[in-house]
């Protein structure tokens, strides 16, 4: 870690008032300083920034605004902050900035500026003090920008100037295939950006982003090298923002969440496409007004809406019980941007409750039933060490909700309303006690929505870049654990399972940034339509459909039911021998467990085929068996030792794994015993995968159709290098 610069000044009169209002801790005052030192001291631009690397909804603006202070104090006269292309987020930066340097602007040392409110002329008295000026990322505004300091004020030129780029995503991708108008309308900024700059006498450039692939991983030419890596393009220099106690990320939502007993393990709620079929486009055929509390095809969003009323309820009665301020909550259902989607979505959310106060009124039993499955639900969640109220108690406080009309249902999806959504701190205004926000592009990253415990998520991962997804969804910030206990996401498997793939492509990208992995470098792969494995581009990585290949990674399908008994006896009995042959003529055998042996991979790949013909699948869980293939033979392909195109097979037998769990009611997705075989597997695994293949018994009270079956766990080498697969669904767990 370098060492903080000390002839930095960090007493002055912009930074003093921030360290005074914010409580920021060593760690962080250090990042601060580091990143003003170097933008004195190096040269930066759009195309080779700096960088502030934060987490999604870390905290990243506080240490922006901090280097901000600092950099004021310490040469820079005007700073220039560019803003997603979002009218909310330009009022909420705006109303930060206010807020933070309100002394500094009293004392006219400071003025803030949005550059669509410019005043017709600033006099010399304003243009002397220093500068803030917010925009967003537009082209029309960029001209507006060139304008202001080339035309109306050029004497600004010469002062040196801060460039903060805001949620820095796409902005400097040099990408030449992409058709997203967005990322090429950035690409357009991105070169205003870097005309503009040019002109200046004394110009610095700062990223600010917690979704970094294309700035990390963007290739200096579309060339790919002969060892299928690319060497990063990086950033001029890098400074991570320190996560907060009280963050909450993808670790608590993809990791926590497979812990047996955890809170975390009820957060996700799936739901089906067809769900989303219909809440995507109205169509009253289909949606009954009088079987929305009912009818099986809403089960997700009548299970979203109740979980939430119930849930913030037991909040406040909790809170109440602390002697605490009763918090309002939020939740947000997102799943298109269209307004006659919103409007048809708060057409059945006003319907649903207006169904549950009918239920209500007329001591309906269903009413007491659905509140019940969501308070039952929530005390297998609760946490120990806090009060937990009886079922009658939290019915109470419902009924009184649903009496007093504390439930508001609003579309969001306006930015002509900005001023009316938005509170004085620029965060969505929370109007009522249960703030149910059906939501479009606003609902977009930046802006701050407090006490959030609910999501329903349906936006089509297929049409997004790789770093959008997430964010939207807006599962990620500061969040107290007693929330987080009474929150739910709602979402189809499919995006659940794209939402996992993007939060470990992301934290297996920093650790190979922060520990210097692979000599900083990343493999790009896909497969080509002969089922073999190639270099690519890292444009892939704009898919939602990429992969992280990881020593000890496990991939397997779940998810599946064997087909009728009596066809799969008959297959099995060939599956059978065929594992009985490649035992016998195996490589090698483990001198002390002939349970594992190794074999060539052309047997392993028949072993997948027949194997495949024992399943059928539902939607959301199919077995990508090309894809699946073609990662064991990358793997098994990728060392220059005798172990070259091997697999080791980790045989276990009479085995009887349920198909769902019953503590979570989700499908069993870890087939193979921690620290049996799978141990086992990632000590074989060395430079070749190892394939633990697990025979269940498949008893119908299990779950399954009543014939054995066998279970393929494929395992990484150790001496796998961090790789991007690019292609369709492989399933993968860790641990």
């Amino acid at each position: 870690m370098e060492t903080v610069e000390s002839e930095l000044k960090t007493n002055g009169m912009f930074f003093t008032p921030l360290l005074q209002k914010n409580s920021y801790k060593q760690e962080e005052i250090n990042v601060m300083q580091r990143t003003v030192s170097k933008l004195l001291k190096k040269s930066t631009t759009s195309k080779k920034p700096g960088m502030l690397l934060g987490h999604i909804q870390s905290g990243k603006t506080r240490s922006f605004l901090g280097s901000i202070g600092l950099g004021l104090d310490n040469g820079f006269d005007v700073a220039i902050i560019l803003t997603k292309n979002s009218n909310a987020l330009v009022k909420q930066t705006f109303e930060r900035l206010e807020s933070e340097f309100t002394e500094c602007m009293e004392e006219d040392a400071l003025a803030v500026y949005d550059i669509m409110k410019m005043p017709a002329k600033l006099r010399k008295f304003e243009l002397k003090k220093k500068l803030v000026f917010v925009l967003k990322k537009e082209k029309k505004n960029m001209h507006r920008l060139e304008n202001l300091l080339f035309e109306m004020y050029p004497d600004l030129t010469a002062r040196k100037i801060l460039f903060v780029d805001d949620e820095a995503d796409f902005a400097s991708v040099a990408y030449d295939n992409v058709k997203d108008k967005n990322i090429v309308d950035l690409k357009v900024i991105a070169g205003q950006i870097d005309q503009i700059r040019a002109r200046l006498e004394h110009a610095a450039y700062l990223q600010v982003t917690a979704t970094p692939y294309s700035l990390y991983l963007q290739p200096d030419d579309m060339t790919i090298h002969e060892h299928k890596a690319f060497q990063p393009k990086r950033p001029a220099f890098t400074e991570l923002v320190p996560v907060h106690d009280k963050y909450v990320g993808g670790e608590m939502y993809f990791e926590k969440s497979k812990e047996e007993g955890h809170m975390a393990s009820h957060l996700y709620h799936e739901i089906q496409e067809e769900e989303l079929e219909i809440l995507r486009k109205s169509d009253k055929r289909k949606v009954k007004a009088n079987h929305l509390l009912t009818g099986e095809r809403y089960e997700g969003i009548r299970s979203a809406l109740i979980h939430f009323m119930v849930g913030s309820k037991i909040r406040n009665t909790q809170q109440q019980k602390e002697g605490q301020r009763l918090e309002k909550y939020a939740f947000i259902m997102h799943t298109i941007t269209t307004k006659s989607a919103h409007q048809w979505q708060e057409e059945v959310m006003l319907q649903m409750e207006e169904q549950l106060r009918n239920a209500m009124e007329k001591e309906d039993p269903i009413f007491d039933q659905l509140i019940r499955t969501a308070y039952q639900g929530f005390v297998r969640s609760q946490r120990t060490d806090m009060y937990f109220p009886a079922f009658d108690e939290v019915l109470s406080s419902v009924r009184d909700a649903l009496t007093e009309e504390e439930l508001l249902i609003e579309i969001v999806n306006s930015e002509q309303d900005v001023d009316y959504l938005l509170d004085k701190s620029g965060e969505l205004k929370l109007r009522t006690p249960l703030n149910f926000f059906i939501g479009g592009q606003i609902l977009d990253r930046g802006i701050t929505i407090k006490n959030l415990i609910g999501f329903y998520y349906g936006r089509n991962p297929q049409k997004f870049q790789q770093d959008t997804v997430l964010q939207h969804s807006r599962m990620y910030g500061a969040r107290p654990l007693a929330d987080i206990a009474v929150t739910r996401l709602y979402t189809t498997r499919r995006i659940y399972d794209v939402m996992e793939q993007m939060h470990e492509f992301d934290t297996e990208l920093r650790r190979a940034f922060e520990s210097g992995a692979n000599s900083s470098e990343v493999t790009f792969i896909q497969k080509d339509s002969d089922n073999t494995i190639l270099p690519c581009n890292p444009n892939k990585i704009l898919l939602s459909s990429v992969h992280m290949l990881k020593p000890g990674k496990r991939m397997l399908p779940f998810g599946f039911q064997t087909i009728a008994k009596s066809y799969l006896e008959r297959e099995m009995k060939k599956i059978d021998k065929h594992v009985v042959t490649m035992k016998q003529t195996a490589k090698v055998v483990h001198p002390k467990d002939a349970r594992c042996f190794l074999v060539e991979k052309e047997k392993v790949q028949e072993l997948f085929e027949m194997i495949y013909q024992t399943y059928t699948f539902k939607e959301g869980y199919e077995w990508d068996l090309e894809t699946y293939s073609a990662v064991m033979n990358y793997l098994s392909e990728e060392t220059d030792t005798n172990r070259k195109g091997h697999v080791w097979i980790v045989l276990r037998e009479d085995r009887h794994m349920a198909r769902i769990r019953k503590s979570t009611g989700r499908f069993e997705d870890a087939p193979d015993t921690k620290q049996d075989e799978l141990k086992i597997a990632r000590n074989l695994a060395r430079v070749v995968p190892s394939l633990i293949l697990i025979r269940q018994n498949g008893a119908e009270e299990q779950g399954w159709r009543g014939g054995a079956f066998y279970w393929p766990v494929l395992v990484a080498p150790e001496e796998t290098k961090t790789t991007v697969f690019a292609g369709k669904g492989v399933k993968e767990r860790d641990e």
